[in-house]
Protein backbone atom coordinates (compact mmCIF):
# COMPACT_ATOMS: atom_id res chain seq x y z
CA UNK A 1 0.00 0.00 0.00
CA UNK A 2 1.26 3.67 -1.01
CA UNK A 3 0.63 7.30 -0.08
CA UNK A 4 -0.51 9.48 -2.89
CA UNK A 5 -1.14 12.65 0.07
CA UNK A 6 0.43 13.71 1.17
CA UNK A 7 3.40 13.37 -1.05
CA UNK A 8 5.89 10.14 0.29
CA UNK A 9 8.09 7.76 -0.91
CA UNK A 10 6.71 5.59 -3.36
CA UNK A 11 9.05 3.10 -3.05
CA UNK A 12 7.93 2.73 0.65
CA UNK A 13 5.46 0.68 2.32
CA UNK A 14 3.23 2.95 4.85
CA UNK A 15 3.04 2.53 8.22
CA UNK A 16 -1.00 2.09 8.47
CA UNK A 17 -0.93 2.38 12.59
CA UNK A 18 1.07 5.77 11.92
CA UNK A 19 -1.20 6.95 9.02
CA UNK A 20 -4.66 6.45 11.41
CA UNK A 21 -3.09 7.00 14.14
CA UNK A 22 -5.79 8.98 16.30
CA UNK A 23 -4.73 12.72 17.36
CA UNK A 24 -2.20 13.53 20.45
CA UNK A 25 -4.34 14.01 23.46
CA UNK A 26 -7.94 13.70 21.97
CA UNK A 27 -9.89 12.59 24.94
CA UNK A 28 -13.06 11.87 22.61
CA UNK A 29 -12.62 11.61 18.82
CA UNK A 30 -14.84 9.56 16.77
CA UNK A 31 -14.05 7.85 13.40
CA UNK A 32 -16.32 6.30 10.77
CA UNK A 33 -15.29 4.04 8.56
CA UNK A 34 -16.93 3.27 5.26
CA UNK A 35 -16.40 1.36 2.08
CA UNK A 36 -17.93 2.41 -1.58
CA UNK A 37 -18.03 1.65 -5.07
CA UNK A 38 -16.99 4.56 -7.25
CA UNK A 39 -20.41 5.22 -8.14
CA UNK A 40 -21.65 5.62 -4.31
CA UNK A 41 -23.03 2.28 -3.54
CA UNK A 42 -22.17 1.58 -0.03
CA UNK A 43 -23.69 -2.11 -0.23
CA UNK A 44 -23.92 -4.83 -2.62
CA UNK A 45 -26.85 -7.69 -1.92
CA UNK A 46 -27.34 -5.39 1.66
CA UNK A 47 -24.00 -6.71 2.80
CA UNK A 48 -20.07 -4.36 2.40
CA UNK A 49 -18.51 -7.85 1.58
CA UNK A 50 -18.46 -7.41 -2.07
CA UNK A 51 -17.15 -4.32 -2.32
CA UNK A 52 -14.24 -4.70 0.19
CA UNK A 53 -11.19 -6.24 -0.77
CA UNK A 54 -7.87 -7.50 1.01
CA UNK A 55 -6.58 -4.20 1.49
CA UNK A 56 -9.45 -2.46 2.62
CA UNK A 57 -9.92 -5.41 5.14
CA UNK A 58 -6.31 -4.58 6.72
CA UNK A 59 -6.98 -1.08 6.93
CA UNK A 60 -10.46 -2.38 8.64
CA UNK A 61 -8.32 -4.64 10.98
CA UNK A 62 -6.28 -1.47 11.96
CA UNK A 63 -8.89 0.90 12.58
CA UNK A 64 -10.21 -1.77 15.44
CA UNK A 65 -6.58 -2.43 17.00
CA UNK A 66 -6.05 1.00 17.57
CA UNK A 67 -10.10 1.94 18.93
CA UNK A 68 -11.41 1.83 21.97
CA UNK A 69 -14.72 0.87 20.87
CA UNK A 70 -16.49 0.09 17.67
CA UNK A 71 -19.77 2.07 16.96
CA UNK A 72 -22.64 0.00 15.22
CA UNK A 73 -26.05 -0.24 14.36
CA UNK A 74 -28.61 -2.93 15.23
CA UNK A 75 -29.77 -3.55 11.50
CA UNK A 76 -26.21 -3.80 10.48
CA UNK A 77 -25.11 -6.52 13.41
CA UNK A 78 -27.89 -8.32 11.81
CA UNK A 79 -27.51 -8.17 8.64
CA UNK A 80 -23.17 -8.79 8.73
CA UNK A 81 -23.60 -11.37 11.40
CA UNK A 82 -21.22 -9.24 13.66
CA UNK A 83 -18.51 -11.29 15.75
CA UNK A 84 -16.45 -9.69 18.09
CA UNK A 85 -13.37 -8.01 17.89
CA UNK A 86 -9.81 -9.92 17.55
CA UNK A 87 -7.06 -9.45 20.57
CA UNK A 88 -4.23 -9.01 18.27
CA UNK A 89 -0.74 -10.01 19.82
CA UNK A 90 1.03 -7.05 17.50
CA UNK A 91 -0.73 -4.09 19.33
CA UNK A 92 -0.80 -5.38 22.94
CA UNK A 93 2.21 -3.44 23.74
CA UNK A 94 0.74 -0.40 22.85
CA UNK A 95 -2.43 -0.56 23.87
CA UNK A 96 -1.20 -1.52 27.31
CA UNK A 97 0.92 1.90 27.47
CA UNK A 98 -2.22 3.91 26.15
CA UNK A 99 -4.49 2.24 29.05
CA UNK A 100 -6.60 0.17 26.56
CA UNK A 101 -8.45 -3.10 27.28
CA UNK A 102 -6.61 -5.91 25.16
CA UNK A 103 -8.98 -5.45 22.44
CA UNK A 104 -11.98 -2.96 21.18
CA UNK A 105 -15.36 -3.55 22.82
CA UNK A 106 -18.20 -3.25 20.46
CA UNK A 107 -21.19 -0.65 21.29
CA UNK A 108 -24.28 -1.66 19.25
CA UNK A 109 -26.79 1.23 19.09
CA UNK A 110 -30.65 -0.34 19.40
CA UNK A 111 -33.88 1.33 20.46
CA UNK A 112 -35.79 -1.68 20.14
CA UNK A 113 -33.37 -3.95 21.26
CA UNK A 114 -34.04 -6.81 18.47
CA UNK A 115 -31.12 -8.85 18.67
CA UNK A 116 -30.19 -12.54 19.12
CA UNK A 117 -28.55 -12.48 22.37
CA UNK A 118 -27.03 -16.17 21.63
CA UNK A 119 -24.56 -14.66 18.74
CA UNK A 120 -20.87 -14.87 19.87
CA UNK A 121 -20.74 -11.09 20.05
CA UNK A 122 -22.77 -11.18 23.09
CA UNK A 123 -21.73 -14.62 24.27
CA UNK A 124 -17.93 -15.04 24.14
CA UNK A 125 -16.41 -11.43 23.41
CA UNK A 126 -12.87 -11.08 24.86
CA UNK A 127 -14.44 -7.53 25.98
CA UNK A 128 -17.62 -7.29 27.11
CA UNK A 129 -20.17 -5.93 24.41
CA UNK A 130 -21.94 -3.35 25.36
CA UNK A 131 -26.01 -2.26 24.64
CA UNK A 132 -26.51 1.67 23.47
CA UNK A 133 -30.49 1.84 24.41
CA UNK A 134 -33.34 4.30 25.18
CA UNK A 135 -34.42 4.41 28.81
CA UNK A 136 -37.34 3.07 27.98
CA UNK A 137 -36.65 0.16 26.11
CA UNK A 138 -38.38 -3.39 26.83
CA UNK A 139 -37.38 -4.51 30.07
CA UNK A 140 -37.60 -8.13 29.09
CA UNK A 141 -34.84 -7.23 26.40
CA UNK A 142 -32.81 -5.27 28.91
CA UNK A 143 -32.90 -8.20 31.29
CA UNK A 144 -31.83 -10.69 28.64
CA UNK A 145 -28.90 -8.63 27.35
CA UNK A 146 -27.85 -8.36 31.20
CA UNK A 147 -27.81 -12.12 31.45
CA UNK A 148 -26.01 -12.82 28.11
CA UNK A 149 -23.70 -10.39 29.35
CA UNK A 150 -23.74 -7.16 27.62
CA UNK A 151 -23.75 -3.47 29.45
CA UNK A 152 -26.44 -1.71 28.73
CA UNK A 153 -26.12 1.94 28.83
CA UNK A 154 -29.60 4.35 28.37
CA UNK A 155 -29.19 7.41 26.30
CA UNK A 156 -32.27 9.40 25.84
CA UNK A 157 -36.18 8.91 26.10
CA UNK A 158 -38.07 7.46 23.37
CA UNK A 159 -34.86 6.72 21.02
CA UNK A 160 -31.23 6.93 21.31
CA UNK A 161 -29.63 9.93 21.85
CA UNK A 162 -26.67 9.43 19.58
CA UNK A 163 -24.65 12.69 21.00
CA UNK A 164 -25.12 11.15 24.85
CA UNK A 165 -24.47 8.32 23.73
CA UNK A 166 -21.25 9.39 22.60
CA UNK A 167 -20.77 11.49 25.52
CA UNK A 168 -21.34 8.13 27.92
CA UNK A 169 -18.97 6.14 26.07
CA UNK A 170 -16.26 8.89 26.46
CA UNK A 171 -17.16 9.08 30.17
CA UNK A 172 -16.08 5.46 30.40
CA UNK A 173 -13.06 5.82 29.47
CA UNK A 174 -13.86 5.04 25.58
CA UNK A 175 -13.36 8.11 24.00
CA UNK A 176 -11.53 6.42 20.59
CA UNK A 177 -15.03 5.53 19.07
CA UNK A 178 -14.88 3.86 15.44
CA UNK A 179 -17.84 4.38 13.92
CA UNK A 180 -18.75 1.04 11.40
CA UNK A 181 -22.30 2.16 10.33
CA UNK A 182 -24.24 1.20 8.59
CA UNK A 183 -25.56 4.07 6.79
CA UNK A 184 -28.43 4.83 8.92
CA UNK A 185 -26.74 5.70 11.89
CA UNK A 186 -24.02 7.25 10.47
CA UNK A 187 -25.98 9.82 8.57
CA UNK A 188 -27.72 10.29 12.60
CA UNK A 189 -24.08 10.48 14.01
CA UNK A 190 -23.48 13.39 11.61
CA UNK A 191 -26.56 14.93 11.80
CA UNK A 192 -25.63 15.48 15.22
CA UNK A 193 -22.31 16.76 14.81
CA UNK A 194 -20.69 14.12 16.87
CA UNK A 195 -18.32 12.68 13.78
CA UNK A 196 -14.66 14.06 13.52
CA UNK A 197 -13.10 11.62 11.09
CA UNK A 198 -14.20 9.76 7.64
CA UNK A 199 -12.47 7.03 6.85
CA UNK A 200 -13.41 6.07 3.23
CA UNK A 201 -12.46 3.29 0.72
CA UNK A 202 -13.47 3.61 -2.54
CA UNK A 203 -13.95 0.38 -4.58
CA UNK A 204 -12.62 0.39 -8.46
CA UNK A 205 -16.13 -1.06 -9.41
CA UNK A 206 -19.78 0.38 -10.74
CA UNK A 207 -23.16 -0.99 -9.11
CA UNK A 208 -25.61 0.88 -10.02
CA UNK A 209 -29.51 -0.35 -9.04
CA UNK A 210 -30.56 1.76 -5.77
CA UNK A 211 -27.87 0.60 -3.66
CA UNK A 212 -27.28 2.87 -0.46
CA UNK A 213 -24.97 5.24 0.04
CA UNK A 214 -22.91 5.88 2.74
CA UNK A 215 -25.28 7.60 4.36
CA UNK A 216 -28.92 7.14 4.60
CA UNK A 217 -31.07 10.14 6.24
CA UNK A 218 -31.58 13.48 6.09
CA UNK A 219 -30.06 16.12 4.13
CA UNK A 220 -27.48 17.62 6.45
CA UNK A 221 -28.50 21.93 6.53
CA UNK A 222 -25.38 23.40 4.20
CA UNK A 223 -23.65 19.95 3.87
CA UNK A 224 -21.02 18.92 5.89
CA UNK A 225 -17.39 19.88 5.57
CA UNK A 226 -14.54 17.51 4.93
CA UNK A 227 -10.95 18.03 4.58
CA UNK A 228 -8.36 15.60 3.06
CA UNK A 229 -6.15 14.46 5.40
CA UNK A 230 -4.37 11.82 3.72
CA UNK A 231 -4.98 9.43 0.41
CA UNK A 232 -3.68 5.92 -0.10
CA UNK A 233 -3.79 3.09 -2.98
CA UNK A 234 -3.11 -0.59 -3.60
CA UNK A 235 -4.81 -2.63 -6.56
CA UNK A 236 -7.25 -0.04 -7.99
CA UNK A 237 -8.47 0.73 -4.04
CA UNK A 238 -8.20 4.45 -2.90
CA UNK A 239 -8.15 5.02 0.56
CA UNK A 240 -9.16 8.82 1.91
CA UNK A 241 -8.63 9.71 5.66
CA UNK A 242 -10.55 12.90 5.53
CA UNK A 243 -11.56 15.15 8.65
CA UNK A 244 -14.39 17.24 9.74
CA UNK A 245 -14.37 20.80 8.74
CA UNK A 246 -16.02 24.47 8.82
CA UNK A 247 -18.78 25.06 11.45
CA UNK A 248 -19.63 21.33 12.37
CA UNK A 249 -15.80 20.55 13.73
CA UNK A 250 -12.62 21.20 12.97
CA UNK A 251 -9.21 19.11 13.23
CA UNK A 252 -9.22 20.67 16.83
CA UNK A 253 -12.70 20.41 17.10
CA UNK A 254 -15.32 18.25 19.19
CA UNK A 255 -13.02 15.24 19.94
CA UNK A 256 -10.37 17.33 21.08
CA UNK A 257 -11.91 19.69 23.61
CA UNK A 258 -9.57 20.18 26.49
Amino acid sequence: MYQLLPPSNRSRQVDLAEVYAYPTGARRWVRANMVATVDGAATASGKSEGISGEADKRIFGVLRALADVVLVGAGTVRAEQYRPTRVREQYQAARAAAGQAPTAAVAVVSRAMDLDWTMSLFTSPAVPTIVLTATDAPQAQVDAATEAGAEVIAAGTGDVDLALAVDRLAERGLGRILCEGGPHLLAQLAAAGKMDELCLSMAPQLRGGDSMRILAGPDLTDGLPLILHSLLTEDGFLFARYLVGGPHGSVAGPGMEG
